[in-house]
């Protein structure tokens, strides 16, 4: 499937046009429920609502927002949930838009429509997305959505892509083979191997290739380095495997990785600039959402209060380790009992966790136990978004098994994260590796858009309780 990288995050293509095209759905619903709900009249309608445009306009995007937080456009979502349950997540996306529609019309009056409008205008969009949906759903797999791809070797690191071929993350993909240059045996199975007796701008062609990945074990030992350069100069795209596996599926393969990629391939950059933004963008967000969670703060710790009969703290304060390896004090509501390491030993928490309290089950579900953290990023210790940050005691033990674990402390950790809106909740170090994967990924790409993405898709997670143990 071909990829846009739009602000260093990759996007298929497909899903740009699925987007634009529903974008335009809504823009144009707006204006058929309006004109529908007053037979037409042109001139009602501009006595009662003015110029429609920057309306129709408001309304598209609270509602392509609300299809990108129900997952709606997720690449995994997508082929893994099939036309029913896909149907599902539209209606309750629509539910749900009627919440920020009418906070929006509260404080923008002037975007405001009347309620029977409103209402015509959800019933005509909804119809026209199931319509573009469906429509769109037999297509997708269609060859004009997906990327042909030849794979340059046969051997360990080819089998990665081959046990992943068919898989979700690879559905945009179309593998043509396996191009066998002279690793010591095969790793792949033999119809899917096509042997190297001949140029390879000649499978190239046969195969319709639009794109080459390298995955020669050694490739110090057969590269066709001129094969590769013939391709090239007629438009064919070469990529490295590393690459390709960080663009479809969202993340770093740390058993791929090499030091070498990590300071040659684009990403990783700091600037004061980007510094100043992110932080700005950390305060405008903390303090916008602040006086709208402050009576659910309130409540919770009455909760946690009431629970306890005032026996126990509500607040309870752990040492975390954050940017550049430094240690602070992070803040959540207490949904444990103060016993709950009273051996001193620290423990991962676990599904149906014993030491949970019965408020506490809740407010973790939902994640109200994070809200005071907040205060944390206000203070600086965290951002916004960025890598969840784990116990020092944790981190010892990580830092061990994986050697690039310390790389996710170049950047603040968040009170969201990319590694929580794609992975379920991590109760091992067998998850915190694959945590870890989308973590570098994170700190290799991040941007403002990218952070926005991710806030955006933890309303999914919060709503849906994915992962909360």
């Amino acid at each position: 499937m071909q990829s846009f990288r739009i602000f260093r995050h990759y996007i298929p293509a497909s899903f740009l046009v699925l987007g634009l095209t529903e974008g335009l759905v809504f823009f144009l619903s707006f204006f058929a429920g309006v004109y529908l709900r007053f037979s037409g009249e042109s001139q009602l309608v501009a006595q009662h609502f003015g110029s429609l445009e920057m309306k129709a306009l408001t309304f598209a995007g609270v509602m392509l927002v609300s299809m990108v937080a129900f997952g709606l456009y997720d690449r995994a979502s997508w082929f893994m949930d099939g036309y029913s349950n896909m149907l599902l997540r539209v209606i309750a996306c629509f539910l749900f838009s009627i919440f920020p529609l009418s906070v929006l019309f509260y404080l923008a009056p002037e975007t405001a429509l009347w309620r029977g409008a409103t209402m015509l205008v959800l019933a005509i969009a909804l119809l026209g997305i199931i319509g573009i949906r469906a429509f769109f759903l037999k297509i997708v797999d269609h060859r004009i959505f997906k990327r042909r791809v030849l794979v340059l070797g046969a051997g360990k690191r080819a089998a990665y892509i081959k046990r992943l071929d068919g898989d979700a993350p690879l559905m945009g993909v179309d593998i043509v083979g396996f191009v066998h240059v002279g690793e010591n045996g095969s790793e792949v199975d033999d119809p899917a191997v096509i042997q190297y007796d001949r140029p390879l701008r000649d499978v190239v062609k046969e195969g319709k290739v639009d794109e080459i990945v390298l995955a020669v074990d050694d490739r110090r030992k057969g590269m066709p380095v001129t094969d590769l350069l013939d391709c090239k100069m007629e438009g064919v795209d070469v990529v490295d495997l590393l690459t390709f596996f960080e663009r479809e599926t969202g993340k770093v393969k740390l058993d791929l990785i090499n030091p070498s990629w990590l300071f040659l391939s684009d990403g990783f950059r700091v600037s004061t600039v980007r510094l100043i933004v992110k932080r700005a963008f950390d305060i405008l967000i903390s303090m916008l959402l602040l006086p709208v969670f402050l009576p659910v703060m309130a409540l919770v710790a009455f909760a946690v209060w009431f629970e306890s009969r005032g026996m126990e703290p509500i607040i309870y304060k752990q040492v975390r380790v954050g940017e550049g390896n430094e240690n602070f004090t992070i803040y959540k509501f207490r949904s444990m009992g103060t016993n709950a390491e009273k051996d001193g030993v620290a423990r991962w928490a676990e599904k149906n966790d014993m030491r949970v309290t019965r408020v506490g089950k809740f407010i973790r579900k939902v994640r109200l136990d994070e809200l005071p953290q907040i205060f944390n990023i206000l203070k600086g210790d965290m951002s916004f978004v960025g890598p969840r940050p784990e116990r020092p005691e944790f981190v010892s033990q990580l830092e061990n098994k994986h050697s690039y674990y310390r790389e996710r402390h170049r950047v603040k950790p968040g009170l969201t994260g990319w590694a929580q809106v794609c992975y379920q909740y991590g109760d091992s170090i067998e998850d915190a590796y694959e945590k870890l994967e989308y973590d570098l990924y994170y700190v290799k790409n991040y941007s403002i858009f990218l952070d926005l993405l991710i806030i955006i898709q933890t309303i999914r997670v919060v709503l849906a309780g994915q992962g909360a143990h």
